[in-house]
């Protein structure tokens, strides 16, 4: 489990930010402003990402600092779960990613399982919505909410993307390399509970 302190140092970098949005006194303009770069070097000491590309991912994300919103698809077939392989790291996860401004969130994952795996779905359930902080991916800049959509298959081949290079279906017993930083053994676990209970209540936290 990640030290406590990891989460105290992103809530005083949204604190910061917020501050920065909302103040116009230039002395606490100038507090708030160290308080953002002491939190952002602090983050490079844990995650070790070099200090710009920390700066700039927190750059890209300015104004009242919210969590993100990731979407993952669940797509079953005989009894195997859909996953693709991520270019990033050579492995394995669902189809998902950030969720884009001007898509609902069943849009999303639509958009994100086609341009990933190659499938055209139809998403009929909420599985689950985690909080990435409480559960042991690496080390993230970000707070990220992870919404596991449900969908089923409508058409399409399976087919690389411009960020995935295969295309596969897994039984929880086959389960390839995981990419941590977007899934994890014991989620997908949690997940394939719901292949024979269809009337399971959608896991939340």
């Amino acid at each position: 489990m990640k030290p406590q302190w990891v989460d105290y140092v992103k809530r005083v970098e949204a604190i910061s930010r917020i501050g920065l949005t909302n103040c116009r006194n230039p002395y606490d303009i100038e507090r708030y402003e160290e308080l953002r770069s002491l939190s952002i070097r602090f983050m490079e000491a844990y995650t070790g990402e070099e200090l710009e590309r920390i700066e700039e991912l927190f750059a890209s994300d300015p104004g009242y600092k919210t969590p993100k919103v990731e979407v993952r698809g669940v797509v079953f077939k005989e009894g195997k779960i859909l996953m693709v392989r991520e270019l990033a790291d050579n492995k394995w996860s669902l189809p998902g990613g950030y969720c884009e401004v001007g898509y609902s969130i069943s849009e999303n994952i639509v958009r994100e399982i086609g341009e990933e795996s190659g499938f055209m779905v139809e998403p009929v359930k909420l599985i689950a919505v985690l909080d990435r902080r409480k559960h042991a991916h690496p080390p993230s800049p970000y707070h990220v909410y992870k919404v596991f959509i449900q969908c089923e298959i409508t058409g399409g081949t399976p087919m690389r993307g411009l960020e995935t290079d295969g295309v596969g279906f897994f039984g929880i017993d086959e389960l390839p390399e995981l990419s941590e930083n977007r899934i994890l053994k014991e989620q997908i676990e949690k997940i394939f509970d719901f292949l024979d209970n269809t009337e399971k209540a959608p896991l939340f936290d």
